[in-house]
């Protein structure tokens, strides 16, 4: 595995990272439900973490009872319905909304000329970047749209890399889900988990919590990890 003294870039989910935004994804996500006739349970609101939003749209039609059909125009539309819901929620967020230890998490990484860009499969992460007063320190930003597969698949995390001009052996992804994980390593990047060390197990490095983000314990979690 690459060692610590090795890494120059920083690639961050967005969602249980930076912001606690799945709430908000939850609030929006569950009319939908409802409208489409499935039973809103925190397993199927779990199964969602991490995936783009076509796909989520998939896995809730899925869960209903003898889920009915729909074209791709009632998709888009049942997406579309979706995301103006979430927009509206997202323009309440200010940066007291910002997860404990993060912004610290960003000064530190500034202050030590790590590189930073932003690896989430939100079309609007730039606009919550910008509500949370978190813009400028994001300007390498993956566009969603330009990706082919998504997470678990580590496409996003290598174009974040390249974004900063790095291999992604070169920078380490933060992650709150078990798929997003799955992808960093995919890329070949260092996984820092954050969360269940159970949940995260595929993770090199595991923090309980964004408040324990710092190089420090990066590095040594990295020192502890006997699978690289």
């Amino acid at each position: 595995m690459t060692k610590f003294s090795e890494l120059k870039g920083v690639l961050f989910d967005l969602d249980g990272v930076i912001c606690d935004t799945a709430r908000l994804h939850a609030q929006a996500w569950s009319a939908i439900a409802k409208k489409v006739g499935t039973t809103w349970t925190p397993q199927l609101q779990a199964s969602l973490a991490g995936i783009d939003r076509m796909h989520s749209l998939e896995k809730i039609i899925q869960a209903g009872d003898g889920p009915r059909q729909y074209s791709e125009a009632e998709k888009q539309a049942l997406a579309t319905e979706k995301n103006t819901q979430y927009l509206a929620l997202v323009a309440d967020l200010k940066p007291t909304d910002i997860l404990p230890g993060i912004r610290v998490f960003l000064d530190e990484l500034k202050h030590h000329n790590y590189q930073i860009a932003l690896a989430s499969s939100s079309k609007n992460a730039p606009l919550v970047l910008k509500h949370l007063g978190l813009a400028d320190f994001f300007t390498e930003v993956v566009d969603p749209s330009t990706l082919t597969h998504g997470k678990p698949n580590g496409e996003i995390y290598a174009k974040a890399a390249a974004l900063l001009n790095l291999d992604p052996a070169q920078c380490m992804g933060i992650e709150d889900a078990a798929a997003g994980v799955a992808a960093i390593n995919d890329a070949g990047a260092v996984s820092i988990g954050i969360g269940d060390d159970q949940l995260l197990s595929q993770a090199n490095v595991v923090l309980p919590s964004t408040a324990e983000l710092t190089l420090a314990t990066i590095q040594a979690g990295m020192a502890g990890d006997l699978r690289g």
